[in-house]
């Protein structure tokens, strides 16, 4: 690393930083089009297409945003100007594992519980009326109780609902944090963790009438060993919900894109043509959702995530806060727990040890 010179490594976080914020921002258009807007724009997918690709200006744009980022992700994979900092955040994240159960309860089950009271089916694009089943299953998981077979209940009405209504496929997250809670359990605080303890204590009255603890403590531990894939399956729920937006809503739809970028004149925000902003928005989400699912730089593609929510709230206020409420929850999730297993991260960890040592034996050789 010391053949950098010390005005690049202060550079490259620099740029770094604005290339992201580039890219988010073209991807705060990424909302949930269909809760935003009413109609959508004429223009067919070899129209949009051809607009952006025909363009000297918007293919220069692309191009040389795409090769700004390789070369700067490059760059800081050389300098590592925070690795004593991301050291330090890994250790600390560690101490908030024990809450991802808690933490991913609260973000699946209070978004049922609001589409039950708001009178749609899971997504805000799905005006079908389910209060009751709705408001059992997230209040069971909000409290904690039987969360495992509550979780496994909400993936499969999710699953039944996605193949009648192809709508709810805008809302992935619920099928994946569904999932996840269904393989790591309730944690603490919850209603099974406390009634664990009740019938697992001497001489409590619940515990002689409890005849469902053994039977659940054998099955905890018949599946234990399948709590280590959670951050996998979370990363490649969000993942795909990612891509699924970014192809469906942005490459296959472009005239709802379209219809987004002027009904909130984002075009005076970043000065480019309506089609490029869409395109943009488009592959900026297929990036980030191959990126996790790859598990490639899992935490910083969390983060980025998170952002652009944020970002998109801000932007877009006819944008339901609920809708986005489990992508908050999955993303989180990955900020704590990192890729998993099968995740490119490992791979990237091990190159970079060996530059390091590489480095290391050439600068003591010279």
């Amino acid at each position: 690393m010391s053949h950098f010179s010390p005005r690049i490594r202060r550079a490259l976080p620099t740029a770094l930083a604005v290339a992201c914020l580039l890219w988010v921002v073209s991807g705060s258009a990424r909302a949930h089009e269909q809760y935003v807007v009413d109609g959508e724009q004429d223009v067919s997918v070899s129209e949009f297409l051809s607009a952006v690709l025909s363009d000297p200006v918007s293919v220069a744009l692309l191009a040389g945003g795409a090769v700004s980022v390789g070369l700067v992700i490059v760059g800081y994979l050389f300098v590592q100007p925070f690795d004593a900092d991301i050291t330090a955040f890994r250790l600390a994240m560690r101490e908030y594992a024990e809450y991802v159960p808690w933490l991913l309860r609260i973000s699946i089950g209070i978004p049922l519980i609001g589409a039950g009271f708001s009178g749609y089916f899971i997504s805000p694009a799905v005006g079908v009326e389910l209060r009751l089943v709705q408001v059992f299953l997230g209040f069971m998981l909000l409290f904690g109780l039987a969360t495992r077979v509550v979780a496994v209940a909400t993936f499969a009405v999710y699953a039944i609902g996605a193949v009648i209504y192809p709508d709810l496929l805008l809302q992935l997250e619920v099928a994946a944090g569904s999932a996840v809670i269904a393989l790591i359990g309730s944690g603490k605080p919850s209603a099974d963790h406390v009634l664990y303890r009740l019938s697992e204590a001497r001489g409590t009255v619940y515990g002689r009438v409890d005849f469902v603890h053994d039977w659940a403590r054998k099955q905890q531990d018949k599946f234990r060993h399948l709590e280590h894939y959670a951050p996998t399956v979370g990363r490649i729920g969000l993942g795909l919900g990612f891509i699924f937006l970014g192809v469906s809503e942005k490459m296959l739809s472009p005239g709802l894109g379209m219809e987004v970028v002027d009904h909130y004149d984002l075009t005076s925000v970043i000065p480019v043509s309506p089609e490029l902003w869409v395109f943009g928005a488009g592959i900026s989400e297929i990036a980030l959702g191959t990126l996790l699912i790859l598990g490639a730089f899992t935490r910083a593609s969390a983060m980025t995530a998170i952002f652009m929510f944020t970002l998109t709230l801000f932007a877009l206020p006819d944008d339901p806060v609920l809708a986005h409420v489990g992508l908050y929850g999955l993303a989180s999730m990955l900020i704590i727990t990192g890729s998993g297993p099968y995740a490119v991260d490992r791979q990237i960890t091990t190159v970079l040890n060996d530059w390091k040592h590489q480095f290391q034996a050439r600068n003591t050789a010279d």
